[in-house]
């Protein structure tokens, strides 16, 4: 028998973010994906490092991995629409569980229940939790990104995203604003490059 899980996963790269904004460089989920993967992976090292925790650091990763799996179905809605009312907010967590379990339905049984605690996460643990706030992460630095290439559509964005992470109440987030955000609003030359 033949599985489509792998190809549909692939096509990620084709599903644009940030849809209703004028964008200076597009950003897919796939690429999303990976930048919350990292963003997840310091996190999580940053909590269990620094401050003491005790979180599963390759679970939160493998969160990370598949947290965009059911767009690949979806598509990204624009927050705007998801989080309009509770009623919208409901329907499209129940459409995105249904797209899960369709994806999950594209693998073989002996794979199926390595991958669908990921897939499937309720959001109750402190591994998704830190999943959530490297997703906010990431939009942020998008924010970064798109304001130093001059495109002031992301400032109010980057204002609502910042309050919401630093209200956040997670030291890990303001570790890593003192000591890592900076970077993110660099040139190449004021990074510093190889052997300079």
């Amino acid at each position: 028998m033949k599985y489509n899980f792998y190809a549909y996963m692939d096509r990620m790269k084709y599903i644009r973010r940030w849809q209703l904004m004028r964008s200076v460089r597009e950003e897919n989920i796939m690429e999303h994906s990976e930048s919350v993967a990292l963003l997840t992976h310091a996190l999580a090292v940053i909590r269990n490092k620094i401050f003491g925790g005790s979180v599963d650091v390759g679970k939160a990763v493998l969160y990370a991995v598949y947290h965009e799996t059911a767009e690949v179905m979806t598509g990204d809605l624009p927050t705007p629409i998801k989080y309009f009312n509770r009623g919208i907010q409901g329907e499209y967590k129940e459409l995105e569980r249904q797209a899960s379990e369709k994806m999950l339905s594209m693998l073989p049984d002996a794979l199926r229940g390595e991958i669908a605690p990921y897939v499937l996460s309720d959001g109750g643990s402190e591994e998704y939790r830190l999943v959530k706030a490297a997703d906010k992460l990431s939009a942020y630095i998008k924010c970064l990104e798109e304001l130093r290439s001059g495109n002031s559509e992301f400032a109010h964005a980057k204002k609502s995203i910042e309050a919401d992470l630093k209200g956040r109440g997670m030291p890990e987030i303001d570790y890593f604003f003192e000591h890592f955000i900076d970077g993110y609003s660099l040139t190449l030359d004021e990074l510093g490059s190889f052997g300079g």
